[in-house]
């Protein structure tokens, strides 16, 4: 008697669903696998994009408007005062901070006519009573339609009780009068504005010198006092 084993006939129908099942998995598992390159492409493209755009936030800059525009095509000066404590510790202060803003505005808000900064010195010189003088007769004195006048009512260098530690700090008020107006003795426009440096504190005499904190100090009240006056470009970081 032959008991050799019968030979297995191959089951074609099972063969076929056996193909199927590993075609199937390996598309599912090509599909996997290209979908997370597509999620590791989107996280590093959006990661470059990101800090691309903190860069520019930090490198870059935005364009302000003048909050006060109605210099342009009008005549104007700038007149600076301070109480006698602040000139007769700091002098000269209040004449750098009256130059510098007279001029920038000059350059850049487009009036009709401003007195030369030197002239506009002499005459307030000459003129010792003039921060006494109602608004309107220091305008009709200067003979311009818009008068700036900026008070500074905060000046110092030296944290409170220690003249070794530079804190800088200064504040002022600064209001337009329109000669041309009903009111001209009425402050059309006032700011307010209060500046400090250095931007941390600790710092010395020994670290830094003192005409470097007075020079950054005034910088920095002229150009926010002048920057309400025309349109400007201002550093998207900037400390003051």
């Amino acid at each position: 008697m032959n008991t050799s084993p019968k030979a297995t006939m191959p089951n074609p129908a099972k063969s076929t669903a056996q193909r199927l099942l590993l075609t199937t998995a390996t598309l599912l598992s090509l599909s996997a696998a290209a979908v997370s390159t597509l999620s590791l492409s989107g996280c590093i493209i959006g990661t470059a994009v990101g800090g691309m755009a903190e860069s520019y936030r930090r490198t870059g800059s935005t364009t302000y408007p003048a909050e006060y525009a109605r210099i342009e095509g009008k005549s104007f000066a700038v007149v600076c005062s301070a109480s006698r404590v602040i000139e007769a510790e700091h002098p000269g202060i209040t004449a750098r901070i009256n130059q510098r803003v007279n001029d920038r505005l000059i350059q850049n808000a487009a009036p009709s006519y401003a007195i030369p900064s030197g002239d506009l010195l002499t005459v307030l010189y000459n003129t010792p009573q003039w921060p006494a003088m109602t608004r309107e007769d220091v305008a009709n004195l200067l003979g311009v339609e818009r008068l700036i006048v900026i008070e500074i009512v905060d000046y110092r260098l030296n944290e409170p009780g220690n003249q070794y530690v530079w804190d800088g700090a200064i504040a002022g008020i600064v209001s337009v009068y329109e000669s041309d107006s009903a009111l001209p003795n009425d402050p059309i426009y006032e700011q307010s504005l209060s500046i400090r440096f250095p931007d941390s504190s600790g710092f010395m005499k020994s670290d830094i010198p003192e005409a470097a904190v007075t020079a950054e100090l005034s910088n920095r009240f002229i150009n926010r006092a002048a920057w309400l006056f025309y349109e400007h470009d201002e550093p998207n970081i900037i400390p003051y």
